[in-house]
């Protein structure tokens, strides 16, 4: 791999990797920052904690000409914490060099004051769509026309979230020969269109998670039975000694009663979730780039993108309605190479739930919680051969079959044949599944909101 030295960078640029200790890039800088240095359009495809923010950061501050007063790179976020976790990493560039001006624009910011400050445009901006479109083109307070580069952070979530129109709205009224990198976990097909419109055939980066960042969790299936998620939560958690305990609830309510339990034991934690005003949230988003404190409860999509440092331990309150969202939790921990362990509480209700993610890969090991220990339970769904199963009945003919010649590899194409058939079982589960998911979800849309943040 290439050190950061090897690359001919300018001396502010240099100065600002310093600070942060940079030595090598990871691989998705690597792949990157020769493309974004030249100007190309990117679609960079990787999870959080690959050092994507950088690797938009390094390039967006080598190109800044800083005699020159007008907005040069705009980044957008979905959400005011990922925007304001954006924006705290880029303030190492104004200490590598102070004449830098960024400035945060997202919502819950007084919007006069914000109109003051723009009287001298900054060299990068950095905000939520919304609150970019709004000042650009309502106020025109905001000269975001003058930009050379335009990052679209945690593009699907901008998407799902439905801000891309504005983004749409933003990038329309740009320089036609604006560069544009994407960022982005996945790329839905509703993401496609847009991507066609203004990006054309990008350089496509796709970062498989190598060795490094293959996270070592073990998952832990804890019966509730009679309790309520939090009050067995509050059972385990003197069995634990977290470095950061990231705690998932599946609404906001939840998440604040769990926050409000864990105060009244004496525990310091920190509120992720769309019920905190924006003060709150300000705060908590400070207290988690510090990591003043180890426990955080958080909502699946308050969290989503934010890179904390250090989790140990991941308890899921329940299970959520998306597999995907599980994934994400446990994938928290375990960062870097080092062990994580991802307790998930369950109840008779969470089993369907259970039994996806055992089909896409998932081991679980079953433990209870009695009298301060900790014990070891029967896997929670056995293997067992009943006799009235279709599946069962097919394979046993096939292991059966008696042939008059045995044929040479015919014990491979035997286990082939059930292997067929599992398969084939397995798909039936998993559409049956995702059917029940999309009912439950068109049944959550006709309740919630767009974009609300339970």
């Amino acid at each position: 791999m290439r050190k950061f030295s090897d690359y001919h960078f300018k001396e502010h640029t240099k100065a600002f990797l310093k600070l942060e200790g940079f030595i090598e890039p990871t691989p998705i800088q690597q792949e990157v920052l020769p493309l974004a240095c030249k100007g190309k359009n990117i679609v960079g495809i990787s999870d959080t904690g690959t050092g994507k923010t950088h690797a938009f950061l390094i390039p967006i501050f080598e190109k800044i000409n800083i005699d020159k007063q007008a907005v040069q790179a705009v980044i957008t976020a979905p959400t005011r914490e990922l925007a304001l976790q954006i924006y705290q990493r880029s303030l190492t560039m104004k200490e590598a060099c102070p004449k830098l001006a960024i400035r945060l624009i997202t919502g819950g910011m007084e919007k006069t004051r914000m109109n003051e400050q723009l009287k001298v445009q900054p060299h990068i901006v950095i905000g939520t769509p919304g609150r970019i479109k709004d000042l650009f083109l309502s106020e025109q307070t905001l000269r975001i026309d003058t930009a050379d580069i335009l990052v679209i952070d945690e593009a699907d979530m901008t998407l799902e979230f439905g801000f891309l129109e504005d983004v749409d709205n933003i990038a329309g009224r740009m320089r036609k020969d604006l560069q544009m990198m994407v960022f982005s976990a996945t790329i839905p097909q509703g993401l496609k269109p847009f991507l066609k419109k203004y990006v054309g055939t990008p350089s496509i980066i796709q970062i498989e998670e190598k060795s490094q960042f293959h996270p070592k969790i073990e998952h832990v299936l804890v019966p509730c039975q009679e309790k309520s998620y939090i009050d067995k939560m509050m059972e385990l958690l003197p069995s634990f000694n977290p470095y950061v305990c990231l705690i998932f609830a599946n609404t906001r309510t939840e998440a604040s009663e769990a926050a409000k339990a864990l105060r009244d034991a004496g525990y310091g934690v920190i509120e992720l979730h769309g019920g905190l005003t924006p003060r709150e949230r300000t705060k908590a988003m400070r207290e988690l780039v510090n990591i003043e404190k180890s426990y955080v409860v958080a909502t699946d999509i308050a969290a989503r993108g934010i890179d904390i440092e250090g989790i140990s331990h991941v308890i899921s309150l329940g299970f959520p309605k998306e597999l995907d969202y599980y994934i994400h939790r446990s994938g928290r921990t375990g960062r870097a190479g080092n062990d994580g362990i991802c307790y998930a509480l369950y109840k008779k209700q969470d089993d369907a739930m259970i039994r996806s993610l055992e089909i896409k890969g998932i081991g679980f090991q079953h433990r209870s919680f009695k009298n301060g220990k900790w014990i070891e339970l029967d896997a929670l769904h056995k293997k067992k051969v009943k006799k009235d199963d279709p599946l069962e009945k097919e394979i046993a003919k096939i292991v059966s079959k008696k042939k008059k010649q045995v044929k040479p590899g015919y014990k491979v194409k035997r286990k082939a044949e059930v292997e067929k058939l599992k398969r084939k079982a397995r798909r039936k589960m998993i559409q049956e599944d995702i059917q029940r998911q999309k009912k439950e979800r068109a049944k959550a849309k006709q309740i919630e909101k767009r974009g609300d943040f339970s």
